[in-house]
């Protein structure tokens, strides 16, 4: 093991999306990560979106760095096994239904007993208490929940959702953060995260906004509200270009490439609050400019005018930008199935203890019998448990 989670041993008991994007994450760094599946078919992810001979190519990605061992959780040998592997652990983690564990004897209160400096990392819908805590939750729902669907789209249409489990992704990436900060604290304990308290930490002024000014936020397109000038304008060739010019000499330099000193030297608009109450009129003044320009075109003059501008990327400009490349953002990785593949690469870079992806993504159960025998378990046993159908 190398990295600077390297000698912490995680136990992954979730599924789909959140639960094991923790795992993902702290694996990438270093970490042993231990993923309990169901027998028989396995994590459900196994089989989302596109797939490659019979597995989910999004399972490479999400499943790396770990080693599958399969468990009934609603066994009793199974619960068993859990317990016994939480003793040797650092961090568990779920995102089952709150009251799932407790139902299973696998709660805090069971898991601390066998380990008191665990940390127990939580994911739902809505947390771990409150009125609405055994509700199912997905991320789509908690987006919701959040504000952050209700500001996404344009003005004139529905509510219009990423196409991502964002929800899931952020959510997961708090449950990381939490995590460290336990081990850091050197107590057992639980970190609990709610879906939809990780969305809504993530929605800037929104909520100030309105109770301090009345304000509800609304959907805005691709324009970012209170902000000026930042947005998608057209290029002649049919292709659109991203241009953020919101600061204040951003903007100034931005006037000036585009030929607009009228713009720039209007009084009113030397500051964010003045652009953002004449946010249309500057874009009109943007957008009749690069109309007139291939992407290529203005890319180069807003690079020269040292202006943030950018293509909009597809997976196919990802795979072949020569900065992905040079920054480690494409690993090409030997899957399960044998055959290259390019996945993303590792977040953050660390400069002196770097994360790497050290194992594909296991097969089902792939490691059972090793998991189970470095816990103690005679290969009698495990013959048991097998044929008894609990791993």
């Amino acid at each position: 093991m190398s990295g600077p989670l390297a000698g912490i041993r995680v136990l992954e008991l979730g599924t789909l999306i959140a639960g094991p994007f923790v795992g993902k994450t702290l694996g990438d760094f270093g970490a042993e990560v231990i993923k309990i599946e169901p027998p028989g078919e396995g994590d459900p992810l196994r089989r989302w979106r596109r797939m490659r001979n019979g597995v989910s190519l999004w399972w490479q990605v999400q499943s790396r760095n770990k080693r599958s061992l399969t468990c009934d959780l609603r066994r009793a040998e199974g619960q068993e096994i859990v317990r016994r592997l939480a003793r040797s652990c650092h961090i568990v983690v779920e995102n089952f239904r709150p009251g799932a564990l407790e139902k299973w004897n696998l709660g805090w209160e069971a898991l601390s007993r066998e380990n008191p400096k665990l940390v127990l990392v939580r994911i739902s819908g809505y947390g771990q208490s409150g009125p609405y805590s055994e509700r199912p939750g997905f991320a789509a729902i908690a987006e919701g929940m959040a504000g952050f669907r209700y500001v996404t789209g344009f003005p004139d249409r529905p509510p219009v959702r990423p196409n991502l489990s964002i929800g899931d992704t952020i959510a997961s990436l708090h449950a990381v953060i939490g995590a460290l900060m336990a081990l850091r604290a050197g107590k057992g304990q639980v970190v609990d995260v709610a879906l939809y308290e990780a969305m809504f930490n993530c929605m800037e002024s929104l909520l100030p906004d309105y109770d301090g000014d009345g304000y509800v936020r609304e959907r805005s397109g691709s324009t970012l509200p209170g902000i000026a000038p930042s947005n998608l304008y057209p290029c002649k060739d049919g292709s659109y270009v991203l241009i953020a010019g919101n600061a204040d000499s951003l903007f100034n330099r931005l006037m000036t490439a585009i030929d607009r000193a009228d713009l720039r030297d209007d009084p009113a608009l030397a500051r964010n609050d003045g652009r953002a109450a004449q946010m249309q009129r500057i874009d009109d003044a943007i957008g009749a400019w690069t109309a007139k320009r291939t992407l290529e075109e203005v890319l180069r003059e807003m690079e020269k005018a040292e202006v943030p501008a950018g293509r909009i990327y597809s997976a196919a400009d990802i795979a072949g930008d020569p900065h992905y490349a040079a920054r480690g953002m494409i690993e090409n990785v030997m899957a399960g199935d044998g055959a290259p593949l390019k996945v993303p690469g590792i977040v953050p870079k660390l400069s002196a203890t770097p994360g790497a992806i050290r194992a594909p993504a296991p097969k089902l159960g792939e490691h059972t019998d090793l998991v189970l025998a470095e816990a103690g378990y005679s290969a009698g046993e495990i013959a048991e448990l097998r044929k008894s159908r609990v791993i």
